[in-house]
């Protein structure tokens, strides 16, 4: 069995919500690859699963009581922050991840998270409004902005009977997350990326707009995946559904018009431009300045075309190249509901992208909305991969390879 985590070593922190007995099936999972996994649990965690699962599982001793000092050479606490190299938190409940933000040590988990100097990952888990509390979502913008890693949670049916996110992400997501952070694989570290995600709103009054069914699940996990492989994330977001990644330069913008000024102010400090949002082709010519009654039988809204954002931005990227300068990669979106291959180059060619990824969003499992998606890769030469049904997160970090790979190539550094 190929263990690509052979050697290394894992701290895995265990916090007390439902989700914990996910965590021993990662535990289970990162022993298979190769790795000496140390389980340290708070005391709610073991109330859902005992530390002899743990101790069972990883083959070693489990901690998790700060006091408890079994050998009187070393402090615990130390030894194990100073042995990892990697601390990895799956679940991390509100609580946990709040007093780490805020550098409070007061059990094993959190003195061991204050004391390692080893990479962090944390796998967030809990009930949706928590997840998108203004308090919790700083707290881990602050835990990003300090760098440490996330593997963002899934959305789905909770346990508390809520529909929505913060489901903690699959063991399989986390360790190939894990896998991916000990391999030291950050093709994009470095590099400035731009993101577009959502749908834009183009207001026909203050109360009434046109729109779309676009909620930004896409853009989030390109953002997400990019600031994994080490980018530094710029996501400019139109109307979109949950809370944005963390560690990520959020920028919203309504409209098509706030949009495009958004993206085309920032491109020429841009490295890569991934145009994930669904932009509006039209807007209302006039926008009423009060709420339009009722008055007649019909109603009848003229409508004038919006920019092309991306056709924009490919154009000033042919012409940049073109004179010899520096310009961002560029990576383009079609939904499309049938002939997607057609669309799709007739899309790459008019508006001059480098790859354009096409997916039809009439297909089960590909639509707005959806936390997975079927996506066909494009260039200039035709179809570069058609990927099955899989998560955003994961379709996410396939384009970013990709396109990794085709940029340095462009500049000369690398293999298409």
């Amino acid at each position: 069995m190929d263990q690509p985590l052979a050697d290394k070593r894992i701290v895995l922190g265990v916090t007390g919500g439902i989700a914990a007995y996910k965590a021993a099936v990662l535990c289970s999972r990162l022993v298979s690859l190769g790795a000496e996994v140390r389980v340290i649990m708070t005391e709610g965690a073991t109330r859902f699963v005992t530390p002899l699962t743990m101790q069972t599982l990883s083959r070693n001793p489990v901690a998790t009581d700060v006091f408890d000092e079994p050998d009187a050479a070393s402090i615990r606490h130390i030894a194990w922050a100073d042995w990892a190299d990697l601390v990895v938190v799956a679940p991390a409940t509100a609580n946990v991840i709040g007093k780490y933000a805020a550098g409070i040590a007061d059990d094993m988990l959190t003195t061991t998270l204050l004391a390692t100097t080893a990479p962090v990952l944390v796998a967030p888990a809990m009930n949706v409004h928590m997840l998108e509390h203004p308090a919790v979502v700083r707290n881990m913008d602050i835990l990003a902005e300090r760098g440490v890693a996330f593997v963002e949670p899934g959305t789905g049916q909770l346990a508390c009977g809520y529909v929505g996110r913060g489901r903690l992400a699959e063991p399989e997501d986390i360790a190939a997350a894990i896998v991916r952070m000990l391999a030291g694989d950050r093709p994009l570290a470095g590099r400035r990326v731009l993101v577009t995600a959502g749908g834009t709103v183009e207001r026909i009054d203050p109360v009434r707009y046109i729109t779309n069914d676009s909620t930004g699940k896409m853009g989030f996990a390109l953002a997400e995946a990019a600031r994994f492989l080490g980018a530094d994330v710029t996501l400019v977001c139109g109307r979109t559904e949950g809370t944005p990644p963390a560690g990520v330069t959020v920028v919203r913008a309504e409209s098509a018009l706030e949009m495009r000024e958004a993206v085309m102010e920032r491109l020429p400090r841009t490295d890569f431009v991934v145009k994930a949002a669904a932009v509006a082709d039209y807007r209302p010519a006039v926008r009423a300045g009060h709420k339009m009654k009722k008055d007649a039988e019909r109603l009848t809204l003229e409508l004038v075309r919006n920019p092309d954002i991306l056709q924009e931005v490919g154009e000033w990227t042919a012409a940049r190249r073109a004179a010899g300068e520096a310009a961002p990669f560029v990576v383009g979106f079609a939904a499309e509901t049938g002939d997607l291959e057609r669309h799709a180059m007739e899309k790459l060619a008019r508006k001059k992208c480098d790859l354009i990824v096409a997916n039809d969003v009439s297909e089960a499992g590909a639509g707005f909305g959806a936390d997975t998606n079927i996506v066909s890769i494009y260039d200039a030469n035709g179809l570069v991969e058609a990927l099955p049904i899989m998560s955003k997160r994961a379709v996410a970090e396939r384009i970013w390879r990709l396109a990794a790979r085709r940029a340095a190539a462009l500049r000369g550094d690398g293999d298409a």
